[in-house]
């Protein structure tokens, strides 16, 4: 069950870029949200005047206009918490370990659909947003087996590379075949 749209919801489409400007300056932190709300107000009453009646809308009120800010600033903290988490994350995964690092997302992702869901009435989660989740999650599954494919070809290319070293100073200082598989398998853990 959805519940009841609130005043910045409710402006029509035309209304987009003053709420995307409102939203940018809300995030930038610059001015107050009064004087936000003030600069948001006057471009809705210019927008008003520009179509000379044929475009009518209520004009949310400030307390409208905080609740969206707070929402606003909620999800922007979310995102911006979730980000820092990968960062971390992401410095201490090597190539190797990228694939518990995909998986991590998307077990995140599954989470987040999985609140989101269990929260429906109150997050308003509709037929799009429920589209949105579905592909963010299926994207991850994507990026789980592009994170193992890249794996395995680091892993590869890291063998052929070792081998080729191993082999290239085995000749130099003519070591015999069984001392450079014996050190092959000890840099790569397999017998060659």
């Amino acid at each position: 069950m959805r519940g009841r749209l609130n005043g910045i919801e409710l402006l029509p489409e035309e209304c987009g870029p003053i709420i995307a400007q409102a939203a940018a300056a809300l995030q930038s932190r610059e001015k107050t949200q009064t004087e936000i709300y003030q600069e948001f107000y006057a471009s809705l009453e210019e927008l008003k005047r520009e179509h000379r009646g044929e475009l009518d809308f209520a004009i949310p009120s400030f307390s409208a206009f905080n609740r969206y800010s707070i929402k606003l600033a909620t999800m922007s903290g979310r995102i911006n918490q979730t980000r820092e988490i990968a960062g971390v994350l992401a410095e201490k995964f090597d190539a190797k370990a990228s694939d518990d690092l995909t998986l991590i997302a998307a077990e995140a992702i599954k989470t987040l659909i999985f609140e989101l869901l269990t929260n429906a009435g109150e997050a308003g989660l509709d037929p799009k947003g429920a589209m949105a989740l579905a592909n963010a999650l299926r994207a991850a599954s994507q990026a789980q087996g592009v994170s193992t494919a890249r794996r395995q070809k680091v892993e590869e290319e890291f063998k052929a590379r070792a081998t080729e070293a191993v082999e290239t100073i085995a000749r130099s200082k003519g070591m015999t075949a069984e001392t450079t598989d014996a050190i092959l398998g000890q840099i790569l853990g397999v017998q060659k």
